[in-house]
């Protein structure tokens, strides 16, 4: 059984741990540079405002008070994922990063019931421990857990957890009302494609005959409606366009712990990550760099260290995001610890062709495409690897606009929450503190009373 664990209106639910008084609000999280807003609570999205609308445009409803916009704060949203994927490799046998909000589990050897048991429990553990709301969906595919986590967000019913086994009644209903193209792997123009043919649900694409398919579109569509049918058959990697992370990682040949060593692994899955991204035409937000111990040695110390590093503005270029990647293994790298693997992933992906250029940017942008187009032609053409980017010094920290943005609490010493009570109630206890402390002055400073007389007995 498959598990996937999803965090609800993930950069929202972040901040409002550390801040309740959020909670019930309508709250939004802006892109680099208090650009757009990339993230939406559930009551800012019943205001009809949509996703990526210009933050200047909303500046007079947050001046009224009426919404809330927050800047970007990865720092944080990096930190709260890692405890978030830690907690669950406590709790599951094996997980699998999809993006920076959502994780893969692998339950195997548990019963359909069981599975069920456990995605509660998680999703009570995750919100005592972590204060995050999520939500589970539980099925023996990657495509069908996909499914059941959307059913698992929109009916109040299965309260977060939801499992489909891919052959009873609730999965054929669900799938003959989703639409083709939310279905996983399957973008707008491979959906358009498809209702040309007449598959225009997820259900006429599971009844599909695997083998037109595969001859008409891909092998990875044809393993899609198989998935759809409940037989496992698709790796988590093997989706086509568009992606929503892309991620390069490898095991290495013999354990290490040196700094050179560890980068130079990582320098080659960020330049592979690149050429990736140009492939598809998108822009990265943002980068994280993770690093995995053998959790099969008992013997050795375990670290699964990951850092999240927020690009100036979004880009493809190699040179920017190498850079990110070796302030990101500077921030977790400890020389005590012998690593097997190391990764990187590229989030928070936008359309090249359809983001605008801000004019606060220079226009570096203009030049470093014909040095990537040429670098990956050579590439293609050469063999990979034949043209690679060498070792640069880490830059200085990013100097990003976000006027905004709210404390790095978990990962500052300087930014800890502070505890304590409203300033009127502390100078109400203290006024009664004085108060209190005269009274036992005066009352110290009385004369002492003659004493008692016995009483003598009468005669």
């Amino acid at each position: 059984m498959i598990g996937l664990v999803d965090a609800n209106n993930f950069y929202v639910s972040c901040e409002r741990v550390f801040q309740p008084q959020l909670e019930g609000r309508p709250v939004g999280v802006m892109s680099n540079n208090d650009g757009c807003v990339i993230a939406r609570s559930a009551e800012l999205k019943a205001l009809d405002i949509p996703m990526g609308t210009p933050a200047f445009k909303l500046e007079g409803l947050r001046q009224r008070g009426e919404i809330h916009l927050l800047s970007s704060n990865y720092e944080l949203y990096g930190d709260m994922s890692a405890r978030l994927a830690q907690l669950l490799r406590d709790a599951c046998p094996e997980i699998a990063p999809y993006s920076i909000d959502e994780m893969f589990v692998y339950l195997e050897g548990l019963t359909a019931e069981q599975c069920e048991a456990l995605g509660k429990q998680l999703r009570q553990r995750i919100r005592r421990h972590l204060g995050l709301p999520v939500c589970i969906g539980l099925a023996t595919t990657h495509t069908l857990a996909k499914l059941a986590n959307h059913l698992a967000k929109q009916d109040p019913h299965y309260e977060g957890v939801c499992l489909l086994n891919g052959q009873d009644h609730t999965t054929e209903a669900m799938l003959k009302r989703t639409p083709v193209g939310s279905v996983w792997g399957v973008g707008r123009r491979l959906a358009e494609r498809l209702a040309i043919g007449g598959v225009n649900t997820a259900w006429d694409l599971r009844e599909s005959d695997e083998k037109l398919l595969r001859k008409r579109f891909s092998v990875v569509l044809a393993r899609t409606a198989l998935e759809l049918r409940g037989i496992p058959c698709l790796e988590m990697n093997a989706l086509e366009q568009p992606r929503q992370r892309i991620m390069t990682s490898r095991s290495f040949g013999q354990m290490t712990g040196a700094f050179t060593e560890v980068h130079n692994a990582l320098r080659r899955h960020a330049q592979r990550s690149a050429e990736k991204l140009r492939e598809q035409r998108s822009l990265a937000r943002a980068v994280m760099v993770f690093l995995k111990t053998n959790r099969h040695r008992r013997d050795q110390p375990q670290y699964f260290p990951q850092a999240l590093i927020a690009l100036p503005s979004p880009s493809d270029d190699t040179r920017v995001i190498l850079d990110a990647v070796r302030q990101g293994l500077e921030q977790i790298h400890r020389p005590r610890y012998r690593f097997m693997k190391a990764g990187v992933m590229l989030l928070d992906l936008v359309d090249a062709e359809q983001y605008q250029l801000s004019l606060l940017h220079p226009p570096t942008r203009e030049r470093h495409p014909f040095l990537m187009a040429t670098v990956d032609q050579i590439n293609q053409r050469m063999g990979q690897g034949t043209i690679s980017f060498g070792m640069t010094d880490a830059p200085a920290a990013w100097q990003l606009r976000c006027a905004h943005r709210s404390d790095r609490f978990t990962t500052r010493w300087d930014e800890l929450m502070k505890v304590g009570t409203h300033p009127g109630a502390v100078a109400a206890a203290e006024a009664k503190q004085k108060q209190k402390l005269k009274q036992n002055q005066k009352k110290h400073q009385q004369p002492l009373t003659s004493a008692k007389r016995v009483a003598q007995p009468r005669a």
